[in-house]
C-alpha cells in the first residue's frame, strides 16, 4: 500500500505535523508540504466554452500522488474553523484536475483511494474543527472516496499536542492499523 501524506501547515514542524509523524510512524510514506510547492489558486473556467486552461505550477506533482496512491494523508491546521489557504488550494484545484484531458480516469481512480485527515486547533477544535472535517466528507463524498478515520487535536502554542493525551492515543491506534494494512492492503 502506497501512502502519501499532505502537510498544509505554513509552519515547519507544527503539532498538526507532529500528530500526523505519530500517524505514519515506521511506515513508508511519501511527504508532500504543500508550503515547498508554487499551487496557484484555481481559475475556475468550468463553464467558459473553452474551459479550464493549463497552468504552469507545481500542482503535476499532487495528481501524481494523488495517482499513485492508496492512502491519502490531509494534515491540516484548523485556521479560522477551516483547513489552510494551502490545503484549501490543493483541493480547490480538484476540480480542474477532473476536468484536464491528460487524466481522463483521475476521478474514477479517486473511487480506490482512501483518506484520512489530521487536523490540530487551538480553539475549542474538537467542537470548531468539525466543520473542518464535514468539509473533507463532502469531498470525499463527491470524489466518492473511502474516508475512514479522522483526528482532531488540541494545541494551541508549538509542541503543545504532546499535552493532548487522547489524540496522541488515536494517533498511535491508528498508526498500528495502518501498519496492519500494509501489510493486507485492505482498509476496515
Amino acid at each position: 500500500m502506497k501512502i502519501t501524506t499532505f502537510i498544509g501547515s505554513s509552519r515547519e514542524n507544527g503539532n498538526t505535523e507532529i500528530l500526523t509523524d505519530i500517524v505514519t510512524k515506521n511506515i513508508q510514506h511519501n511527504k508532500i508540504y504543500l508550503r515547498d510547492l508554487n499551487i496557484k489558486p484555481i481559475h475556475d473556467l468550468r463553464h467558459d466554452v473553452n474551459g479550464f486552461q493549463p497552468v504552469d505550477d507545481d500542482y503535476d506533482q499532487i495528481i501524481k500522488a494523488l495517482l499513485e496512491s492508496d492512502l491519502l494523508i490531509f494534515s491540516t491546521p484548523v485556521y479560522w474553523y477551516t483547513m489552510s489557504g494551502l490545503m484549501k488550494n490543493m483541493v480547490d484545484r480538484i476540480s480542474q484536475a477532473i476536468r484536464d484531458a491528460r487524466y481522463p480516469q483521475l476521478r474514477g481512480q479517486l473511487k480506490s483511494k482512501n483518506a484520512i485527515v489530521v487536523t490540530v486547533g487551538g480553539d475549542d477544535p474538537y467542537i470548531k474543527g468539525l466543520p473542518l472535517i464535514q468539509q473533507f466528507k463532502y469531498t470525499f463524498d463527491f470524489l466518492n472516496m473511502n474516508f475512514p478515520a479522522y483526528i482532531i487535536g488540541e494545541g494551541h502554542r508549538p509542541g503543545d499536542i504532546s499535552q493532548d493525551k487522547q489524540a496522541i492515543a488515536y494517533a498511535e491506534l491508528l498508526n498500528e492499523k495502518l501498519k496492519e494494512v500494509t501489510v493486507t492492503g485492505t482498509f476496515k
